[in-house]
């Protein structure tokens, strides 16, 4: 339990860090970042394999590629929900899911 009360907090500031470095990303503070994650969290559980199973056909033909547009989907779903965090564009937010997968791939690493 307190290696993932430990987990959130380092992702939920690692996040406010990657809104503080890339450009067209905005989040109002940490805590804000932790609401963002609680967010993607929710997004990643309950719309994302609904929209995978959507796009398998075209997952296919892309050879896995469009699961970064599924990606950029959920970024900007979460955009839409919240008020303190803000995407300007596609590519921001392609980088910004990007970014966050390494940092979750980072802190898997490190508390494993």
């Amino acid at each position: 339990m307190i290696g993932f009360i430990l987990k959130f907090i380092l992702t939920a500031v690692l996040v406010y860090g990657l809104s503080m470095v890339l450009p067209g990303v905005a989040l109002g503070g940490v805590g804000s970042a932790a609401i963002l994650v609680i967010v993607l969290g929710i997004l990643n559980a309950i719309v994302k394999p609904i929209l995978q199973i959507l796009g398998f056909p075209i997952t296919v033909l892309t050879l896995g590629l469009f699961l970064l547009v599924i990606n950029v989907i959920i970024v900007k779903l979460a955009d839409f929900l919240m008020s303190s965090f803000d995407v300007h564009g596609f590519f921001n937010a392609l980088l910004f899911s990007l970014a966050l997968s390494v940092v979750n791939a980072v802190v898997d690493l490190v508390m494993d």
